[in-house]
């Protein structure tokens, strides 16, 4: 929900996206181990995961920059002052998930590139493009609906770090990795999730343009409009009215009686009809029968705004594979790199 998708999400959906983040971090912890055991190492820590992320420098600096806030925030939580803050900015004490990377890259880097990603201020397209379309999707929200929304944005994995830890079945592991090593796997899980969810909504707009507009495919997933409930609620009393039999619209019209007189009409008319409000009670059944109806339509227009688990597949199939003339002959590592 915090990261594009419908306010309900489909289960099938949540499954499968579990699925696939699960068997990425699998992998990884896998791969992680044979690099520790190649240096030597009884545990894994983040110098294994962060050699395996050398190649992508865009995750990369974006995982250097969770550290850094990373121990920005337990400066705060231990009460530091802030002038001390800018003093010890490099200080192992309180910067060691920073310090760390930077000494293991300064080990590896030849070039001077990896260690240029700490002082690279560069807007991170990806991160930009999911804020935008966070202030759009809160846009049409309630005040009850957005402190929903600001609750589903500050959940991650790293805060159950023992049922993590499970999930990962780390305990069975022969070398298994540290704290540090933890969180920064929790971030990559999330970061995972969030690129299933970037990469889906791309698929469900394309498959949802209109025909005959050669660049919708071309629109970013930013410019999705997400109607607010208030919308879909109409849109369900709509079609609610012209679905239901027993609306004035949908029923024709009586056929003309010739006129007759007081006491012949009101002998024909059944007993029990006069007085003791029967009109009403057809009336209340009447609304009550389309309010049902519009919560099944407002209901099913919820699920069909949900991301589906077609457009996952698709999307694991689409931007999963290599691009290049040379795909067919190269070798695929995965669906999602982490």
């Amino acid at each position: 929900f915090s990261l594009g998708d419908a306010r309900r999400p489909l289960h099938e959906s949540a499954v499968l996206v579990e699925d696939i983040v699960h068997t990425q971090l699998i992998n990884l912890l896998q791969q992680a181990s044979e690099v520790s055991q190649m240096r030597g190492a009884r545990v894994i820590s983040a110098e294994d995961l962060i050699f395996l992320m050398r190649k992508d420098k865009k995750k990369l600096r974006r995982l250097l920059k969770y550290m850094f806030f990373r121990d920005y925030k337990s400066k705060i939580v231990k009460g530091i002052e802030e002038d001390d803050l800018l003093e010890d900015k490099l200080s192992s004490s309180t910067n060691k998930r920073q310090k760390i990377a930077q000494d293991f890259l300064v080990s590896i880097d030849q070039t001077g590139e990896l260690l240029a990603l700490f002082e690279d201020d560069e807007i991170d397209d990806v991160k930009q493009e999911r804020m935008e379309r966070a202030e759009r999707q809160a846009r049409m929200m309630d005040s009850a609906q957005y402190a929903e929304f600001c609750e589903s944005r500050q959940l991650s994995f790293a805060k159950k770090a023992s049922k993590f830890r499970d999930w990962l079945d780390c305990s069975s592991m022969e070398i298994k990795p540290n704290a540090v090593a933890m969180e920064i796997l929790a971030y990559l899980a999330y970061e995972t999730v969030a690129q299933l969810v970037d990469l889906a909504l791309l698929v469900k707009q394309d498959m949802t343009s209109k025909a005959g507009d050669p660049f919708s495919h071309a629109i970013s997933a930013t410019f999705i409009q997400y109607p607010s409930s208030a919308e879909m609620h109409i849109l369900g009393q709509t079609a609610g009215i012209k679905t239901s039999p027993e609306s004035p619209e949908n029923t024709p019209p009586a056929t003309p009686n010739p006129p007759s007189s007081g006491p012949q009409h009101l002998g024909k008319i059944p007993p029990g009809t006069i007085g003791n409000g029967s009109i009403a009670q057809d009336s209340s059944k009447m609304k009550q029968r389309k309010r049902k109806k519009s919560t099944a339509a407002c209901g099913t227009e919820a699920q069909s705004d949900a991301i589906q688990p077609a457009h996952i597949r698709e999307a694991i199939r689409r931007y999963g594979n290599k691009i290049g003339p040379l795909s067919p002959f190269s070798t695929i590592t995965g669906p999602i790199e982490t």
